[in-house]
C-alpha cells in the first residue's frame, strides 16, 4: 500500500542540473526503456501507532505523514488526500488523491507470523498508463501488526516504464518519464532547478553536476541520483542514494530504444 510513490520508481523522480555545455550528440539524449531484469528496487517505510487507530506513515524523504485509520481522506504530503481502511487484522487499504483524483492505490496484506508484508501498489499518472507493481517486505527490528520498519529488495519493475531525454534550451535537457512521475527541464549552468513532477513539492530543488560526457549527478537534500550511459550508448543506468547512505538504494537500467 505505497501511498505515495518513493523518490526512486513513487515513485516522484527528480533529475539533475549543472555542467558545461555538450555537443549536439550528448550520448544521454533519446528514448530509453527499463530492462526489469537488471534493475533492483529497494524500499524501505516506517509505520508508527500513535495511539488508537491513528498511525504515522514515513515512506522518505524526511516528511512522515498523521491519519486515522478509518477510511476518510485526510490531508497529507504535497497537496494530497491520503485514507487508510483496516479491513481485516491482516489487510489495510489506502488511497491517495491529487485534486480530487485518485493517484495511488495500494492494498497491504500482512503474513500470518506477523513478520512478512505483501504491498499490492497501483499508480495511476495524469497519461492515464498505469504502473503496477508487487513489493514483498520483511520485517526489521521490533513490531507488531502493520506497526515497524519495513524493508524489501523484490519489487518488480513495470517492463513499460519509458525514459526520453530531449535537448533544452542552450546546452539543457529535458527529461520526461510519466511511469517514474517525472518532467524536468534543465540548463547546465550551476542553479538550482525546481522538481516538475506531478508529486513534487511546490518548492523541491536539486542542484547537480556533470562528472563527465557519460556520467551525471544530482542532489536534494534527501538523496542524489545519478545516471550514466554505457561506453556502446546502448544502455542508460539510473542509481538512487538515499542522503546518509553510502550505497543506492534502487538501480534502474534502461536500454535505447
Amino acid at each position: 500500500m505505497r501511498i505515495l510513490p518513493r523518490n526512486s520508481p513513487s515513485l516522484a523522480i527528480v533529475c539533475l542540473a549543472t555542467g558545461t555545455l555538450w555537443a549536439v550528440d550528448d550520448p544521454f539524449l533519446g528514448k530509453w526503456k527499463v530492462n526489469p531484469a537488471k534493475s533492483v528496487l529497494t524500499d524501505e517505510m516506517k509505520v508508527t501507532s500513535l495511539g488508537g487507530n491513528k498511525y504515522s506513515f514515513d515512506f522518505g524523504g524526511g516528511s512522515p505523514e498523521t491519519i486515522v485509520a478509518d477510511g476518510t481522506d485526510q490531508q497529507a504530503n504535497s497537496g494530497t488526500t491520503m485514507s487508510t481502511t483496516i479491513v481485516s487484522p491482516n489487510e489495510w487499504r489506502g488511497v491517495r488523491k491529487k485534486d480530487g483524483k485518485v493517484q495511488i492505490r495500494g492494498i497491504w496484506t500482512l503474513s500470518k507470523d506477523g513478520n512478512t508484508l505483501h504491498d499490492d501498489f497501483t499508480y495511476f499518472p495524469d497519461n492515464g498508463k498505469t504502473v503496477h507493481l508487487v513489493y514483498v517486505y520483511e520485517r526489521r527490528g521490533t513490531g507488531s501488526g502493520f506497526a515497524g520498519d519495513w524493508v524489501s529488495t523484490s519489487g518488480q519493475v513495470d517492463s513499460e516504464i519509458e525514459l526520453e531525454i530531449q535537448p533544452y534550451g542552450s546546452g539543457g535537457l529535458s527529461f520526461s518519464s510519466p511511469g517514474l512521475g517525472l518532467a524536468l527541464k534543465v540548463k547546465f549552468d550551476g542553479t538550482d532547478s525546481p522538481s516538475a513532477g506531478p508529486d513534487a513539492p511546490p518548492a523541491s530543488t536539486f542542484s547537480g553536476r556533470r562528472v563527465n560526457q557519460h556520467c551525471v549527478e544530482l542532489t536534494n537534500k534527501s538523496q542524489t541520483i545519478q545516471f550514466e550511459v554505457s561506453t556502446d550508448l546502448k544502455t542508460l543506468t539510473m542509481s538512487v542514494r538515499q542522503a546518509g547512505e553510502s550505497e543506492p538504494k534502487n538501480i534502474l537500467v534502461f536500454d535505447r530504444e
